[in-house]
């Protein structure tokens, strides 16, 4: 009678281990979560929406670190404006731009410096 005792108390420790195991791999992938996924998927939808919102005449810097205008916008593909040369015209795709200022932007943002430089 004394060994259905011990099987059935090591069967316990046994379920007690188990469920400690299984919280252990709950907390570390939400943890993994919270750090890695959710941060790259708001970063992903950050850059669809300003890929959704280009516009002509927008300024943008390529991943290749070059700044143009953007001339023609079609589906998944943008005619960019590279220099002062008017002829250096590239078409590229989309997700080849990294960062865009909106014309209004670089006003607002030059006549800021402007006042700052005038105190």
């Amino acid at each position: 009678m004394g060994l259905f005792l011990t099987t059935d108390a090591a069967g316990a420790a046994a379920s007690a281990n188990t469920l400690v195991i299984i919280a252990i791999y709950v907390v570390l992938f939400g943890f993994l979560y919270f750090v890695m996924i959710r941060p790259q998927r708001k970063e992903q939808k950050q850059k669809a929406q300003t890929l959704a919102s280009l516009a002509v005449g927008d300024s943008v810097r390529t991943t290749g670190g070059f700044v143009g205008v953007i001339l023609d916008i079609t589906d998944d593909m943008v005619i960019v404006e590279f220099g002062n040369n008017k002829n250096c015209r590239i078409p590229m795709y989309k997700e080849a731009i990294v960062e865009v200022e909106k014309p209004e932007d670089a006003v607002a943002s030059n006549t800021e410096t402007s006042d700052s430089k005038k105190k």
